[in-house]
């Protein structure tokens, strides 16, 4: 998968946690991109069986989609803390950083970073 579909499947995570639903237009606003654009990506994640649009608009993770987006949040999370507890990096830039770390960093890498951060 790339980047940018585990970044959408990561913003649907997210916007349902926060509001209980997501819609296209939630994404798009959370973002910053447009309606057609994020209406594309989702026709591309539903047809690889990660998310299923309801009649509602309403866009839900499948148990695939759970999984994947669960994987890069995960990573997203302790990246982050990471940066700020060893690098002393200020939280808004480490989410930044960890936004784009997070999809291209090795398992190894990651599992000591993990290490790292619960043996702290």
């Amino acid at each position: 998968m790339y980047e940018s579909g585990e970044n959408y499947l990561e913003t649907i995570l997210i916007l349902r946690q926060k509001q209980g639903y997501v819609r296209a237009i939630d994404i798009a606003n959370e973002l910053g991109f447009t309606k057609p654009s994020v209406s594309r990506a989702m026709g591309i994640l539903k047809n690889d069986g990660y998310i299923v649009v309801e009649n509602s608009g309403n866009i839900v993770l499948t148990e695939k989609g759970s999984k994947k987006a669960g994987e890069v949040y995960e990573r997203h999370l302790y990246i982050t803390k990471f940066l700020q507890k060893t690098l002393h990096i200020p939280e808004e830039l480490a989410a930044q950083d960890a936004c784009r770390i997070e999809h291209i960093i090795s398992q190894e890498t990651f599992a000591r970073i993990k290490e790292n951060v619960d043996g702290q």
